[in-house]
């Protein structure tokens, strides 16, 4: 296979609108890549909330995913934890769609959705500053699984 664990584990990290500055886009290409490295990923601009909420259900390709809701009300994660996290997905075969809002955040509807609400912290971040440092967790907790030296010796 190549890769980290089953191949029908899967992760999308999702948005809303299109990505302005090129150094953003620049920086969730280089931690697209390298969690691809470790599993099938991809990265989704929507539309919309209701966009992701349905890419969540399935709607589209009948594959449903376990919604994770970046909001600042979410539960903190260490690195660890968001490993352990990754890790019980690929266990169960679990696709997970990571979901990062716009400037309002989620609704309600949204956050009733969620399997997990995670918080990057107590400092507000920009969303799109949000993306990029979720990507490099997502990376960083894949490098804590298979013990490579990015977590320790970054």
């Amino acid at each position: 296979m190549g890769r980290w664990g089953s191949e029908s584990m899967n992760i999308k990290v999702a948005w809303i609108g299109k990505t302005k500055d090129a150094a953003i886009q620049a920086l969730t290409d280089e931690y697209l890549n390298r969690i691809s490295r470790f599993t099938v990923v991809a990265g989704i601009s929507a539309k919309d909330e209701g966009a992701i909420l349905s890419l969540a259900r399935g709607e589209r390709r009948g594959h449903k995913h376990k919604l994770v809701l970046l909001d600042v009300r979410g539960r903190p994660f260490s690195s660890e934890e968001l490993a352990q996290l990754l890790e019980r997905g690929q266990m169960q075969a679990l696709p997970l769609l990571f979901a990062i809002g716009d400037a309002d955040g989620f609704s309600e509807e949204a956050r009733q959705q969620a399997g997990i609400i995670l918080s990057l912290g107590k400092m507000t971040l920009p969303h799109e500053l949000a993306r990029v440092v979720l990507l490099e967790q997502i990376y960083r907790a894949f490098t804590i699984l298979k013990n490579h030296p990015y977590h320790l010796g970054h």
